[in-house]
Order: structure tokens, then sequence, then C-alpha cells
């Protein structure tokens, strides 16, 4: 009868997610086999190259990157940002907008904007990097994992890095069904991450423990017959695998519909940046209306772009119309609207390519230039 409890106890949630990793880290510290693991990276890693530098900059740079970013995403946005900003000077010294530029297409723009306002700061202070995870930390836009990445791979600091691979393979190798995308969550990973820690080769344990994530320890039903750490799987052995990592449930998303007016006159219309803290601050984009639904589309039976764009953000679902607008001139409709939008400008349609336009905006332009091309 004891047993049977026992066994019980063993299968509960609590014991799983919060008592064996706490005993879990010291056995397999001992037991570890790296080795194995070390092994499996170093014939199976990825050539990328902020890997093959130990420049705080670039790594910096690399990591914000790939925040919300897959690698096959963000490999030219990379190559393109450390190319045009090449070191701390460069991108301190650039105007945002050329920065919001470069970073086109790519999203989440607080990222770039907290890059350069990083780098200003630091430029003033001293023109360097800190070489410190506390100082890494000050850093806008830079958490726990960011500071740990740039402090492990760039100075090898004995600091854990875990990003969603690395969420994924702790889950697994505990078998812990703790949500990792809370608060508390992070902060239990976090700490598993740090009891099993390679101190004397933090840059490769954390390099290795990613790469497994991306490419082994895969969403859904891994290959786990070739797994370096199927010996120590936990998951593996209770046959919990394809259940793990739990997230917290996604929020509904917010529905907003936005009507944006694209007037022409002679080869050119009208912009303006967003201000204030809503989507795309300080992005470029045709004058805009927000309503509470869109009319039908035969009610747009004549408009150029006739069709509704629909554009998914983290929170948020935009649908978006484009109607195009030919006036007679600019100048009357810049002066009823100036007052609503203080950085309204005119330009012409061959310059739009020169300013930071969101991704929706950018593909509508796109698509009608395109036309009128045929």
């Amino acid at each position: 009868m004891l047993h049977k409890y026992f066994v019980i106890f063993l299968q509960k949630k609590i014991f799983r997610s919060f008592i064996l990793p706490i005993f879990a880290p010291s056995f397999m510290n001992r037991n570890m086999k790296l080795d194995s693991l070390y092994r499996w990276y170093e014939q199976n890693h990825r050539v990328l190259p902020w890997r093959d530098t130990t420049d705080p900059y670039c790594i910096w740079v690399s990591e914000i990157i790939l925040q919300q970013t897959r690698v096959a995403q963000g490999m030219d946005y990379y190559l393109r940002f450390v190319s045009r900003f090449p070191d701390l000077r460069s991108l301190a010294e650039a105007d945002e907008d050329d920065v919001l530029l470069c970073w086109q297409g790519l999203g989440y723009y607080s990222r770039a904007r907290n890059l350069h306002r990083a780098a200003r700061m630091l430029w003033q202070r001293d023109g360097k990097m800190p070489d410190t995870f506390e100082g890494l930390r000050q850093m806008p836009g830079v958490g726990d994992y960011t500071a740990g990445a740039i402090a492990s791979f760039a100075y090898n600091l004995p600091y854990p890095a875990l990003d969603g691979n690395g969420y994924r393979v702790l889950s697994r190798l505990f078998d812990s069904d703790a949500v990792f995308d809370t608060s508390a969550g992070k902060r239990f990973f976090h700490q598993l991450a740090d009891s099993i820690l390679d101190r004397n080769n933090p840059r490769l344990f954390n390099s290795a423990i990613m790469e497994l994530g991306a490419l082994q320890c895969v969403p859904g039903q891994p290959d786990c017959r070739i797994c370096p750490l199927r010996s120590q799987c936990m998951a593996e052995a209770a046959g919990t695998v394809a259940l793990l990592p739990v997230r917290k449930p996604r929020s509904e998303l917010k529905d907003r519909f936005l009507s944006y007016t694209v007037y022409l006159s002679a080869g050119q219309t009208l912009i303006y940046q967003r201000q204030g803290k809503d989507i795309w601050q300080h992005l470029w984009e045709f004058p805009v209306r927000e309503t509470d639904s869109h009319p039908p589309i035969d009610a747009l039976a004549d408009c150029p772009i006739n069709k509704e764009y629909v554009h998914v953000l983290s929170h948020q679902r935009l649908h978006a119309r484009f109607v195009v607008q030919p006036v007679a001139s600019l100048e009357p409709v810049m002066h009823e609207l100036a007052p609503a939008l203080p950085s309204l400008r005119i330009v012409a349609l061959s310059e739009l390519s020169d300013y930071a336009l969101s991704r929706l905006t950018q593909k509508a332009v796109e698509e009608w230039l395109a036309c009128q091309k045929l």
C-alpha cells in the first residue's frame, strides 16, 4: 500500500516540477555526460557569424536580433546591421531613423531603439561595452538572458544563457512541467541552468545546450534515440517528451481596423512619423484613421488597392485598408492634417524606400508600385 502511494506521489506535478529538480542537479552535475554533449555539438553545430567572434558588441547585436526572430531570418539582418554599424561608436553616432531603416521588416522595433539608446549611453560614459554581468544588465533592453549570453560568449564568464531552446532542453531533462514563460518559471529554470553549468567552459556549455534545443531537442516529437543526453533525460524515461515544455495560455488577440489614405499628386505623397507608446513608434506611414470595423470590400471597388491586409502582432490583429486618393495639390491636405500630425511631410514616391516604414505599409507600397508598372 505504501508503495502504491509513493508511486502516485512521484507522478504529482509538485514533485516533478519543484521537488525533484532541487535534488536532481547535484546528481546530474556529478554524472552529466558533458563529453557526449560537447562531441555532438562539435559535429553538428551550425556555422554562424556571431559564433566566430568574442567581440561583445557583435554578440550583443546578434542576441537582440535573435529575440523573437529565427536564425534563418535574422542572419541577413545581422550581416546588414554590423556592416552598416560595425562598432559601438558608429551605432551611437547614427540617427535613429537610420537605425530603424536598417531594422525595417524585422519587427519589434523597440529592440532597435533600445540598441541605439544603449549604444549612446555607453559611448557617452566610457566608449566600451561592459565586461561584467551586472554592467551588461544595466543596458536598456538587456535582461538576464541577454546579459548571460554576452557574459558567457564574449568573456566566458560563468552565467547561464537560456533562450526558448534552452528552456525546452531543461524542462525535458528534468521532466518539469513548470510554466517556463512566466517570471517565476524563468527564475526556476535559471536556477536549474546555473546548478548544472560547466563553470570551466560556460561559453561551450551554453552554446551546446541552446544548439541541442535548436537542432535535436525540437518541439513536438524529436528523435530521442540519437540525443546525446538521452540516458539522463527524465522526460524520455517518463514518456513525457512531447508534452514539454509547458507555456502559459496565449492571450486572445485584439482586433484593430486601420484605414490609410494615400494622397497622390505629381508623383508625391504624404507620410508622417508615429509617436507615443502605440505600435511602430517612430516609424513612418500614410495618414490613418482607426475605426471599430471596416466597410465591405465592395464599398472600395474604385480603390486601386482593393484588398484588406491582415497583419498579426504579438497581442493584436490589424485589419488595414489603403485607399489611394489623387488630389490636385498636397499642400491644402497637409495644412488640414498637420495640426494632428505635426511630423507630416511631402515625399516623392521614389523616396519612400529612404524611410523606415512599418512592414504592413511597406508591403502595401510594394504591391501598389508593382501594379503601376504592369
